[in-house]
């Protein structure tokens, strides 16, 4: 490139540059971090109610969700280039917590997903994976001819396999299928030929069969029965649907009120702050406040759909995709599971419901979308 024509392309550069906004100077995109702010002041409003006005449980969650922005703020600085060679280590790292967790992990309720240090932190490593997982697959895919062949699909089963098998051990269901789903759908961008999609497709019976017999816990078997038939035990294992779906349904067109359901308040909707909370905005603030929060959230996917058609290197482009179809699944499992349409497997609700470790992680895979979208390349690259 010639002196004069490179000084010129710089004084561009430069004009963009002066151009910016204090939100591009700080890489953050505008769009999405006020579709956040809107689900964190809707969050406390609704965890206050949820949680029986439990202020301490209100600060916990608001310090989670200032961790969390902070966290996002900062990933949104790092150039993707720069974040995609650390992604194997993390992935090592991952597998090595998921591993402590396996042979080490504090138990709570039947199940053994945390790391415990007394008095320092309680985390949940498999919540990390969520961002990991489709890490990964975007870094190894993009290193490769697309679309994937054989061999590198038989390879990305296989990094999605260790964690997967990892957390079901635990046990933990629906964040196994989350991971599962994240690493699938990076394969999915990534072109994976549709007579294999269909074959995925076609072995899904015969691999929920193994499951049945193999895989699943007792109390997950009984979880689809009552997903099936919640009647069969309307006061044992089918309590907690047949609740949800009345607190959905008694919060008509637009709710009892803020503070005034019944469901939640007089205790028979169990997990009201965590797994239903949608039943209790539904029941609080009716059809109306569940299809705004659903708006919200559909904006958030689209946002996410923009950023991946815009992302300037397949590494990103990839890694966009898989967390955005990621986080949709999200949604539609929770939303699925409190009203009926789909077994109870535990994912609770991105942003609303209360829980610390998986605020960060949504979060800092916003923080993911931002880098990806705002780090630009300027005219003198392009």
């Amino acid at each position: 490139m010639t002196g004069p024509s490179f000084d010129r392309t710089l004084s561009d550069e430069d004009v963009l540059r002066r151009r910016a906004t204090l939100l591009q100077r700080l890489h953050i995109d505008g769009p999405l971090l006020l579709l956040l702010l809107l689900l964190a002041a809707g969050s406390l409003f609704v965890l206050y109610s949820a949680s029986g006005r439990n202020l301490d449980l209100l600060m916990r969650q608001a310090s989670s969700f200032g961790l969390g922005l902070l966290a996002m703020l900062v990933i949104a600085q790092l150039e993707v280039r720069f974040i995609a060679r650390w992604v194997p280590l993390a992935y090592v790292l991952g597998v090595i917590l998921l591993l402590i967790v396996d042979v080490m992990g504090h138990n709570a309720m039947g199940a053994t997903r945390w790391i415990n240090i007394p008095g320092v932190i309680r985390f949940q490593p498999s919540e990390f994976m969520k961002i990991i997982m489709p890490a990964t697959i975007a870094w190894y895919l993009a290193r490769n001819n697309l679309p994937p062949g054989l061999r590198h699909t038989a390879v990305t089963l296989a990094l999605i396999g260790i964690p997967f098998v990892l957390i079901v051990r635990q046990p933990d269901l629906g964040t196994s299928l989350l991971i599962l789903a994240s690493g699938a759908f990076v394969l999915f961008v990534a072109g994976l030929p549709w007579l294999w999609i269909t074959g995925a497709v076609a072995a899904v019976v015969p691999v929920a069969v193994g499951m049945w017999y193999f895989v699943l816990h007792d109390y997950q078997k009984q979880r689809i029965h009552t997903f099936l038939d919640p009647e069969s035990d309307p006061l044992g294992t089918g309590w907690n649907i047949i609740q949800s779906k009345a607190a959905i349904g008694s919060g008509g067109v637009f709710g009892k009120g803020w503070l005034l359901g019944t469901q939640s308040h007089l205790d028979f909707l169990p997990e009201s702050h965590t797994d239903f909370i949608i039943a209790v905005l539904a029941e609080e603030f009716g059809l109306v406040g569940a299809c705004l929060l659903l708006l919200v959230y559909l904006l958030l996917i689209a946002r996410g759909l923009v950023i991946t058609v815009q992302a300037q290197t397949l590494f990103g482009k990839l890694w966009a995709g898989g967390l955005t179809m990621t986080f949709f699944v999200y949604v539609f499992v929770n939303i699925g599971m409190v009203s009926g349409l789909l077994p109870v497997v535990g994912v609770p609700l991105p942003f609303i419901s209360y829980g610390g470790t998986s605020l960060v992680t949504l979060l800092s895979g916003f923080g993911v979308l931002m880098s990806i979208h705002t780090h630009r390349k300027w005219i003198a690259q392009v």
